[in-house]
């Protein structure tokens, strides 16, 4: 009798376009994607219980406002599938949805930030399901992009009620086999990030002595470049390394040259995450120095070379536009004969993450 109660009620679902509503937490719970469709479960564990609601948009459907320990799930068709968590401090996350199969995903609200942020990850299913089985489930699950249909393994037993009239039975979805979860999920807290800049950069020191003869330096450098490649974890440290080039022009008495130098540097840098789209950053470098030298004066030294930098990336999606104050200490040379060769400067570049 309960099957054919629940059939009737997939059956409007196909025809209206919209999801029947999960009648037990238990159901949603343990619920399986239908054939050829995906479920996203979507729940809120705090550390630290926020006692503000987060809303849930899923592909610009809003399945659901939620509390601590609560969840709520949505069937989507497979392919990209964007999530947007929260309203004044928003953040976006994207999965992508394979068929037959549930993604679950977990909200942690910040204590102490006002207004409320999250923070957003994929979770293992059987992290998932322990999570699910402790939440209470939240509101309708509405279908996003197809009508669900969302059969429970085991309906909840009902007492006898008078028999409606017969309607078809609509195909109960199989449960699909296990799969492992896949190798972005377990990487999910890294990712990669390749940066390209330029701007203005002058070197500290104009008046030294160059080769034994007192030189004058054009301080402003033409042009001053830089590519970086970095591994970003999302608690804000990131790790990588640096290729900075510059060049300047000297003057000596009969003398006119180029100074050109590479600084090869490794990077540790912090993003403090205000918004998603806003990551002020602070870091420090360490590396080698190269200068080398064309014109009336050849020749080449290097040193030991320190950096730090201070800025802040605009971030939109895998895209990021940067500014940066970097201070850069070098010399080249022996000792008592060295030249300074660092200086300071502000960039601006752009990021792509992968």
């Amino acid at each position: 009798m309960n099957n054919k109660r629940v059939s009737g009620a997939l059956l409007l679902a196909a025809l209206f376009g919209t999801a029947p509503p999960v009648q037990a937490q238990q159901d949603a719970s343990q619920a399986t994607p239908p054939s050829g469709k995906t479920l996203v479960f979507v729940f809120r564990s705090d550390r630290q219980p926020v006692a503000a609601q987060v809303p849930v948009v899923v592909n610009l459907v809003r399945i659901g406002d939620l509390a601590n320990g609560t969840f709520t799930v949505a069937t989507v068709n497979p392919g990209r599938t964007f999530l947007r968590i929260g309203e004044q401090a928003v953040a976006v996350f994207t999965l992508e949805a394979v068929a037959n199969r549930s993604y679950f995903v977990r909200i942690e609200a910040v204590s102490s930030v006002r207004p409320v942020r999250t923070e957003v990850r994929l979770v293992s299913e059987t992290d998932g399901r322990r999570a699910l089985a402790q939440s209470r489930l939240v509101g309708a699950a509405p279908a996003v992009g197809a009508a669900p249909r969302v059969q429970p393994p085991a309906p909840i037993a009902a007492p006898p009620r008078a028999a409606p009239p017969p309607v078809a039975a609509a195909p109960r979805a199989q449960p699909s086999p296990p799969r492992p979860a896949p190798s972005a999920e377990a990487g999910a807290d890294w990712n990669f990030a390749l940066i390209a800049k330029g701007g203005g950069f002058k070197l500290a020191n104009a008046n030294q002595t160059v080769a034994g003869l007192a030189s004058t330096f054009d301080t402003k450098s033409k042009p001053a470049l830089g590519i970086e490649m970095e591994w970003r974890h999302r608690a804000g440290f990131a790790v990588g390394g640096e290729v900075f080039y510059y060049k300047n022009d000297l003057v000596a008495t009969g003398v006119i040259a180029k100074q050109q130098v590479v600084a090869l540097m490794a990077n540790g840098k912090y993003y403090l995450r205000v918004a998603d789209w806003f990551h002020p950053f602070v870091g420090v470098g360490v590396g080698y120095a190269d200068a080398v030298y064309s014109g009336d004066l050849t020749g080449t030294a290097g040193g030991a070379a320190f950096q730090g930098m201070a800025g802040m990336e605009f971030r939109f999606d895998q895209v990021g536009v940067l500014v940066q104050y970097k201070h850069l200490a070098a010399t080249a040379g022996k000792s008592g004969s060295d030249v300074k060769i660092g200086g300071s400067g502000v960039l601006a570049g752009i990021s792509i993450a992968f």
